[in-house]
């Protein structure tokens, strides 16, 4: 992550871990300014990011949010993810979404409320 839009501008952050879920902001030739989950900005080069859905578990969450097996909160309990954890991002509802927990096999659905990567009623399949 850079200070501005080029080469030239300093680097702000390196990210070591792959597929972190950002934010687009906005948007300069091939240069893409994003927020991260702890709200700092800067620009990435286009090429660094990709358009595969990602999301972790709300960062200012007091209590773990559950992975279930069904969109509602009566669905059997799969796991209960700390907030932070890694998720793919398969689609959401608008009150939950349906995600997979990155590098294990479990997959459920986690309300939207509760994670970082879709907005507040967003849809999406």
């Amino acid at each position: 992550m850079r200070v501005g839009p080029s080469t030239n501008y300093a680097t702000k952050w390196i990210y070591m871990k792959p597929g972190l879920p950002m934010e687009i902001i906005n948007e300069y030739g091939h240069w893409r300014q994003v927020r991260d989950d702890t709200g700092v900005t800067g620009w990435m080069h286009s090429a660094l990011l990709s358009g595969t859905r990602m999301a972790v578990v709300a960062p200012w969450l007091t209590k773990n949010a559950m992975l279930r097996t069904d969109p509602q909160s009566t669905a059997a309990l799969i796991a209960e993810l700390q907030p932070r954890v890694l998720l793919s991002l398969h689609s959401c509802s608008g009150s939950w979404c349906d995600v997979s927990v990155k590098g294990h096999s479990a997959r459920g659905y986690v309300r939207q409320s509760k994670l970082w990567g879709a907005y507040p009623g967003e849809m999406f399949q």
